[in-house]
């Protein structure tokens, strides 16, 4: 077993979820050094994120929830007066414990800092 990120995105290609995904992007290795897998998620469309990972250069998968159901099952709440799906990150440890669930939609790249921080880097 692996600890693992996951950081849900509001949308494939805004600035925001851009900095956020090109900021775990450019870490990457430092999260992969401590054994750590990344996933992005975000309620796009496979074709949307795909076409948004290859424009990036993203070196991680990114998963599509076109419905929800994770946001939901993980309680993400809606941003900007519920006008955009959460922007929340959390990091796993590998005995499955959460051991970061971090929300801040206006500072996207913080998410990058507080997960490596909760992995000890």
């Amino acid at each position: 077993k692996a600890p693992f990120v996951l950081f849900f995105y509001p949308k494939a290609g805004t600035p925001g979820c851009t900095k956020e995904a090109c900021k775990f992007r450019d870490e990457y290795e430092r999260f992969k050094a401590a054994g750590a897998q990344v996933f992005g998620i975000s309620s796009d469309s496979p074709e949307e994120n795909d076409a948004f990972a290859k424009k990036e250069n993203l070196n991680f998968p990114l998963l599509s929830d076109p419905n929800s159901i994770l946001r939901k099952t993980f309680g993400i709440k809606a941003d900007l007066l519920g006008l955009l799906p959460g922007r929340q990150t959390y990091v796993i440890d590998k005995s499955g414990k959460v051991i970061l669930s971090f929300n801040d939609a206006l500072n996207a790249e913080q998410h990058v800092s507080e997960a490596l921080k909760a992995l000890g880097l």
